[in-house]
């Protein structure tokens, strides 16, 4: 991997865009990046991690930081990019943060959305994009690069200092950083599982022994009182032995339930016993009431039926004579029925008469149909007549058209003689407005000019005006956070001298009896100092001197808050200004400027918008001139054809007037007499069907007379009128008839009942008592009932013990081989952890892995650590433990002239220096090959030059710059000053008040 260019925009120190040729830088192989403390040496590294991945490197990537630079304009975004080689392919990857950003309208801000975008290079197509998705980004640059952000940031940003604590630190701390690099998560996985079965078979053993207990449980429930003459199981879950007694207890209680039930059989064959023959006494005494009850109801019923009789012989009688009458019931229906037509044609046949002429109402039926005959051929002969006046009516019609017409032409000619008269003045003024708009459209370019600059103008005043505000609130704030700064200040001064004006006495609370003082080392402690008025703890001066620093962190703020709104502040007064830098308008003065441009240019384009419609207005002039000329010659033409047209009118008018004139008689119209023609005909004919119809009607009533008298003289009634008063409806005869048959029924069931002789024997004995007899029987039945129910006690208590001792036995059966399971995997799990007895160094499975890659590391370290230290020192790898603690992950240095081996934590500042460099770079090496032998091109090795003698710093120059074999170029970030002579090239960061910058320095 190798890097070519990295530009930096708004990214932590950075205020403004940076760019970084590493190209350049490269071409000597070693080259320094160096620059004051704070200045952003590190951030350029940050930069080159999050174009590749997307964050900082963990130790700077704090929740809630944010990677915008304070010193950038709100209008600048943030955004890194970087072009580099990677696993044979030109790529260029663009990376922007979540930032806030001005709104596009109105005031305040909005949070933009991390973007990020993958452009690749391809000889022939150029530049061309991949991807803009964050995901599918990153696995594409992880996969090329081969490692993952914690690796990158130790092999390729060597960060001495970690390496430093990784000399010194344990083996936890160093287990921690190794699995990070070499990614033994699968290891830890597998201890972690190996754990994981461990506790899952312990918890199928002890819910092995949890079931069968439950199960002991509910058998001492089941077994109730047999089961307290067995001693209970005092085993618990996981206790050898609990599944034996758990069995050997459930025998005995099923042998004592067993022996209970048997009692039970007995006690219930002798209930049984007793209770039929209590039932066989309740059931004859029961009979024997019934009996004598049954006679004594038959005595009361046979009374009330002789109390009915009179009644009885009443309703017979008089459903017999509404019998009769029922026979003359259909000729009176039929006579009541012919009055009421005879009435109703009665009255149609006055109502009909009272429509007839006075002469015409006595006459006969024959006559009226003679008559209706006569007008009815008048009628028909009035037909040619009504198409006359028909044709009459449209005549006038289209005289009424005519006249129409020629009024409408010659409106349309005086309109077209005096349009035509008018038309040079019309289309001279039409032309005069196609020229004023035209002048009016140069005008409104030209205000357009001059109106956009002076509404810039005019916003950049109103900013001026409000920063203005902003300046001088600023400026109040300034002074403020400054005299709080000073009054804090002069406060933690004055508690910290009187703190340590009674130092004593704070010191002296602390002296134990018998024990060393801390400041004179007697441990006679004679007189203590005691504190005195007024004294000042360590807590309240700790208290003031953290009021002071924030107050001066308020005041810096203030001071850059201020600096700020006065940059704002002088841009929008060179805005305001405009071209005219001598004179500083005021927002009133070029907002009447602004209104009157944009008076003058509104009124500009409304005359200019006006030339398309003068065009064509004078078109449409121009064509209206020609269809009037048209018109008025058409309209002349009409004219003439009109007046032959209402001659030939007026002559068909005369004759049909003769005609219709003959045919309408006394009428106003043929029309009217037709109509008149048409009424009488009408009232003719139903005068004639009224008389027919009302002698029919009385001929009918007649007849029905007749028939009614016969039918009552054949019923035996004297006239019809008796016989009508004796009629019944169906449901008064039905009723009738029921109360006689109840009558009937009741006689028979009361003679059936008289009849039977075991009743009247049971009334002539004593009277029975079934309360006694009921009462024996409900305790013989209680008796069984209890019996009954102790019976299926006993029996389902023998059953549900069957049953949950052979559950108990098969859970047993199943407990051995979980049980062989557990031991088995348990076994494997201490071994993998390191708990077992076997694991002699009780040395965990990941740590084992992290011991062979660290021997790794440490023989990679010793090719270059002897070179640096002239061959004095070597790295060594040791599993020995050390105290209490488990062994796999010691690192010793062997001193070749001494020929000792001691811990890493015990080599000097420099010592230190270079052998963790040696560590770093031979943990570059193998993790490079880890990451399948990805070639790096582009390393940087951050800070620790400082503590090297001149002759130790050759040697790891020397050591540095043998890794640019190959074409491989090394940076060294630091401040050291001598670096500056060493090399040549390089890349300076400068601290400046508006941001830090980049500049090259090449030899």
């Amino acid at each position: 991997m190798r890097l070519h260019r990295l530009s930096i925009t708004a990214f932590g120190p950075f205020g403004a865009t940076q760019e970084v040729d590493f190209d350049t830088l490269s071409s000597a192989g070693l080259f320094l990046l160096h620059g004051p403390t704070g200045a952003g040496k590190t951030s350029v590294l940050d930069a080159v991690c999050f174009a590749l991945y997307g964050a900082v490197p963990g130790a700077r990537q704090s929740p809630g930081a944010s990677l915008r630079s304070d010193h950038a304009p709100v209008d600048l975004p943030t955004e890194v990019q970087l072009e580099l080689t990677v696993g044979g392919r030109r790529l260029e990857v663009t990376r922007s943060p979540a930032q806030p950003r001005p709104k596009k309208r109105g005031d305040g801000f909005t949070m933009e959305k991390a973007q990020s975008r993958l452009r690749g290079y391809d000889p022939e197509r150029g530049w061309h994009a991949l991807s803009k998705s964050h995901q599918e980004i990153g696995e594409e640059l992880t996969q090329l690069i081969g490692m993952s952000r914690d690796q990158f940031c130790q092999v390729v940003l060597l960060p001495q200092g970690d390496f430093a604590r990784f000399l010194r630190s344990d083996a936890e701390a160093r287990g921690k950083l190794l699995g990070r690099l070499f990614d033994t998560r699968r290891f830890a996985a597998v201890e972690e599982r190996l754990a994981e079965l461990r506790r899952g078979a312990e918890a199928r053993v002890a819910a092995a022994d949890e079931r069968i207990l439950a199960l002991a449980q509910r058998i001492a429930q089941a077994a109730g009182p047999a089961g307290a003459e067995a001693t209970p199981v005092a085993a618990r879950p996981g206790e050898p032995g609990l599944a034996e007694a758990v069995l050997e207890w459930a025998a005995i209680a099923r042998s004592t339930a067993r022996e209970r039930l048997d009692i039970a059989h007995r006690v219930v064959a002798w209930a049984e016993g007793r209770q039929r023959e209590a039932r066989h006494a309740l059931d004859a005494v029961r009979e024997l009431a019934r009996l004598q009850q049954r006679y004594e109801e038959t005595r009361l019923r046979s009374a009330a039926l002789e109390e009915r009789r009179p009644e009885h012989d009443r309703c017979q009688k008089e459903l017999e004579r509404a019998r009769k009458a029922d026979r003359v019931a259909p000729a009176l229906e039929l006579r009541e029925e012919a009055e009421r037509a005879y009435r109703a044609a009665s009255d149609g046949l006055g109502r009909a008469r009272a429509l007839l002429s006075p002469e015409l109402r006595d006459v006969g039926a024959d006559r009226l149909a003679e008559l209706e005959r006569k007008f009815q051929q008048e009628l028909y002969a009035l037909d040619a007549a009504r198409e006359a006046e028909e044709r009459s009516a449209r005549i006038e019609g289209e005289r009424v058209r005519l006249n129409r017409e020629a009024q409408a032409d010659d409106e349309l000619i005086r309109e077209a003689d005096v349009w035509l008269a008018d038309w040079d003045t019309t289309r001279a003024a039409l032309k005069g407005r196609i020229d004023a708009s035209q002048e009016a459209a140069t005008r409104a370019e030209q205000l357009a000019g001059l109106l956009a600059p002076a509404r810039r103008r005019l916003d950049a005043a109103g900013r001026r005006d409000a920063l203005a505000t902003d300046v001088q609130q600023a400026e109040e704030r300034l002074t403020g956070a400054r005299e709080q700064e000073l009054d804090a200040r002069k406060s933690w001064l004055d508690l910290r001298e009187r703190r340590l004006r009674g130092i004593a006495a704070e010191l002296a609370a602390g002296l134990v009896a018998g024990e060393p003082c801390t400041v004179c080392g007697s441990a006679d402690h004679p007189v203590p100092a005691s504190p005195g008025d007024g004294h000042v703890d360590r807590a309240t001066e700790e208290r003031a001197l953290a009021a002071q620093q924030s107050a001066e962190e308020a005041r810096a703020r203030a001071e850059q808050q201020l600096g700020l709104v006065r940059e704002r502040h002088a841009a929008a007064e060179t805005e305001a200004r405009g071209d005219d830098a001598s004179a500083s308008s005021t927002v009133a003065e070029l907002g009447e400027l602004v209104d009157r441009l944009t008076g003058e240019h509104a009124e500009a384009h409304r005359l200019a918008a006006a030339t398309n419609p003068a065009r064509e207005a004078l078109t449409a002039a121009e064509r209206e001139h020609t269809e009037r000329l048209e018109q008025r010659q058409e309209a002349h033409g009409r004219m003439s054809a009109r007046t032959a047209a209402r001659e030939a009118l007026d002559a068909e008018q005369a004759r049909l007037e003769e005609q219709i004139a003959a045919a309408r008689g006394e009428s106003p119209s043929v029309a009217a007499h037709a109509e008149r023609l048409t009424r009488r005909v009408a009232r003719l004919a139903d005068a004639a069907e009224a008389v027919r119809t009302e002698q029919d009607a009385a001929q009918r009533r007649k007849e029905a007379d007749d028939r009614l008298s016969d039918a009552a003289f054949r019923a035996g009634f004297d006239t019809p009128e008796a016989a009508a008063a004796t009629l019944l409806d169906a449901a008064a005869q039905r009723d009738l008839q029921h109360r006689i048959d109840t009558w009937q029924a009741e006689a028979a069931a009361v003679a059936d009942r008289r009849a039977e002789r075991d009743a009247r024997e049971a009334a002539e004995q004593p009277a029975a008592q079934p309360s006694a007899a009921q009462g024996e029987f409900e305790t013989a039945e209680w008796l069984l009932r209890e019996a009954s129910s102790a019976l299926a006690a006993a029996d389902e208590r023998c059953g549900e013990l069957t049953r949950l001792s052979r559950q108990a036995a098969d859970e047993v059966r199943r407990l051995g081989p979980v049980r062989q399971e557990y031991e088995r995997i348990a076994r494997l799990a201490g071994l993998a952890a390191g708990t077992s007895a076997d694991n002699e160094r009780k040395m965990r499975l990941e740590a084992y892995v992290l011991a062979a890659r660290l021997e790794q590391v440490a023989a990679a370290a010793t090719a270059r650590l002897q070179r640096m230290s002239s061959g004095r020192y070597t790295l060594v790898h040791s599993d020995a433990r050390t105290g209490g603690r488990r062994a796999g992950l010691g690192l010793h240095v062997v001193d070749a002239w001494t020929g000792s081996e001691r811990d890493t934590a015990t080599l000097s500042g420099g010592e230190t220096f270079f052998a963790s460099l040696a560590l770093a770079l031979g943990l570059a090496d193998v993790v490079t090959e880890e990451a399948g032998g990805v070639r790096l091109d582009t390393l940087f090795i951050d800070e620790g030059f400082g503590s090297l003698d001149d002759q130790t710093l050759d040697e790891v120059l020397d050591v540095l710059d043998s890794l640019r074999e190959r074409d491989r170029s090394v940076g060294i970030v630091s401040h050291v000053a001598d670096l500056r002579r060493r090399i040549p090239v390089r890349l300076e960061v400068v601290k400046e008040r508006q941001g830090s910058s980049v500049r090259h320095r090449l030899a």
